[in-house]
């Protein structure tokens, strides 16, 4: 008689197996079309191709990839850390909320693209200033998110709390905070989409390091497969980020694989 598969091995193939499968289709699909006689390798290189400029010591992709994993995780850790602050503020003052709110809204309109020039001319190039570009773009949804999370709390759980005298410090770490969490987690996996964002748009305005550096330099030479590769490299970093997020979210809640 056939065996049955272990229940863990099941969800884990039910989880990950179509993504898993979704994504070697887009592999094949781009192999097969960059395979083409009419498709010259400028204009799509094939996977191998791309994969094989790994092998380029002139790319420094290390410490290329390294810079920006710094200023992405750099720039969405303090994102979560002041968003998360700031909300804080807005629950506990009603006046912060309705003279905070309206401001942050409007700096958040500001385009970063217009911004990024002015933050490098006060922070020069580098590191740091990727990471504040990283951090500008991404805070926003945390601190959305998590006010809100806040502010839908149960009225009577609050009305218990403090007519047991509770403090505000209480209120929110035992109460506000533990229900915001879902709130939370959904505002960091936003940001962690905007900071990779973020990190590129600081490298393509001004930069001496990172993937978004090296693309503006193999671009001058139509070095498309580098440029495909730094693409890659740039979506395994985000991807890994939001996959810790998510992990996180499902060790605070203990989700199963399953849902």
């Amino acid at each position: 008689m056939p065996q049955t598969p272990p229940p863990g091995l099941g969800r884990t193939l039910s989880r990950y197996g179509g993504p898993v499968l979704a994504h070697l289709a887009v592999l094949a699909l781009w192999q097969a079309v960059a395979s083409l006689p009419s498709m010259p390798a400028y204009i799509l290189p094939s996977p191998v191709e791309t994969l094989a400029t790994l092998g380029d010591p002139g790319n420094a992709w290390v410490s290329n990839t390294l810079v920006t994993a710094t200023e992405i995780v750099g720039g969405f850790a303090i994102a979560v850390v002041v968003g998360v602050g700031i909300a804080l503020l807005f629950s506990w003052s009603r006046t912060m909320l309705d003279w905070g709110m309206p401001l942050l809204v409007t700096l958040n309109m500001i385009p970063k693209v217009a911004l990024g020039p002015i933050i490098i001319v006060w922070m020069s190039y580098g590191i740091g200033t990727n990471t504040v570009i990283a951090f500008a773009i991404c805070f926003f949804p945390i601190v959305i998110t998590t006010a809100r999370g806040l502010a839908e709390i149960e009225p009577e759980m609050l009305y218990l709390a403090r007519s047991l005298r509770a403090t505000k410090w209480q209120i929110f770490r035992k109460i506000q905070f533990p229900g915001s969490l879902p709130y939370i987690f959904s505002g960091m996996k936003v940001a962690a989409v905007l900071a990779v964002a973020g990190a590129i748009v600081g490298e393509f305005i001004g930069s001496e390091r990172g993937l978004g550096y090296l693309m503006l330099q193999v671009q001058i030479n139509l070095d498309t497969a580098t440029m495909f590769m730094c693409v890659l490299l740039i979506s395994m970093i985000g991807m890994l980020l939001y996959g810790a997020v998510d992990l996180l979210e499902r060790l605070t809640f203990g989700k199963e694989d399953g849902g």
